[in-house]
């Protein structure tokens, strides 16, 4: 199913192309928690940023392998590219628009013990 998103003044625009009942991962690491970022897995194949690139800027830290993308106007952070998945694309479910009749299955993702939480997932 198509779902879009956008960031706080809709300066950056997104569709996905993802599943009726999506898995969420919520990670409890340092920029998770304390944006209230809610994973939602996307592949590159399955994402069309429908605005332009120059609305976002990019923050890294840490091993420097995430690529945080913000939008410059509003600083939102509606997706990003994680080390964790390199196919694909981090879009937090927050910033999807309303309406999409969705049932996500959240699972908790421990962040602060990355290399332990990421072996669990594959």
């Amino acid at each position: 199913m198509k779902v879009t998103g956008s960031c706080h003044c809709s300066a950056v625009h997104f569709e996905a192309s993802i599943e009726p009942k999506p898995g969420l991962l919520d990670c409890n690491c340092s920029i998770c928690s304390r944006t209230g970022f809610l994973h939602l897995i996307v592949p590159h194949e399955r994402f069309t940023l429908l605005s332009s690139e120059d609305a976002l800027t990019s923050y890294k830290f840490g091993s420097g392998q995430a690529d945080h993308l913000f939008c410059k106007h509003c600083g939102v952070k509606c997706f990003y590219q994680p080390r964790s998945h390199p196919d694909a694309w981090s879009v937090n479910y927050n910033c999807l628009d309303t309406g999409h009749g969705l049932e996500p299955v959240i699972v908790a993702f421990d962040g602060q013990n990355w290399e332990e939480a990421k072996a669990g997932l594959e």
